[in-house]
């Protein structure tokens, strides 16, 4: 091996090296047994960023004209309990928040398939700290799905 390719390689990440050893990751979602395409297959990350959007942009047009009548700091405290309330509510009860529905995405539980209201509290909750939402694993779940074992799929 010469220096370009031991160059080529560190730039290429972990990921590229090992497939080249002859690793085979598989897709996602394969070790929890989703399809790789089509409906029940891992939600990709855009229509997820899409519904998270959507769901962030409801909550502030509800708290800035129905709680603050108009937008400063308080509105962003209240539009982070509205969309507490909305996610933990909607995702505990139909497995989808309106944001999600709109962009083809619901949360299921690894185990029964249904996501538990104290279920979807605690996934809510997860995601409204942010930080766990950021860590994602090799399937694309972040820590907030993974320590509530929910996934998010396409319907």
């Amino acid at each position: 091996m010469d220096k370009r390719e031991a160059i080529g390689s560190w730039l290429s990440g972990p990921r590229a090296t090992a497939e080249q050893a002859g690793v085979a990751f598989g897709y996602r979602g394969e070790d929890l047994g989703l399809p790789e395409e089509g409906p029940g297959s891992i939600a990709r990350p855009g229509r997820r960023l899409g519904a998270l959007a959507v769901d962030w942009a409801m909550s502030v047009l509800i708290a800035s004209q129905l709680i603050t009548q108009s937008y400063d700091q308080t509105t962003s405290n209240w539009a982070l309990l509205v969309f507490f309330v909305m996610g933990a509510l909607t995702v505990g009860t139909v497995g989808f928040t309106p944001g999600k529905r709109l962009f083809g995405v619901r949360v299921v539980a690894l185990d029964t398939g249904r996501v538990s209201p104290w279920r979807g509290m605690l996934r809510t909750a997860l995601l409204c700290l942010a930080i766990p939402a950021l860590i994602w694993d090799r399937d694309g779940r972040g820590l907030h799905d993974r320590l509530a074992r929910t996934v998010e799929v396409r319907i």
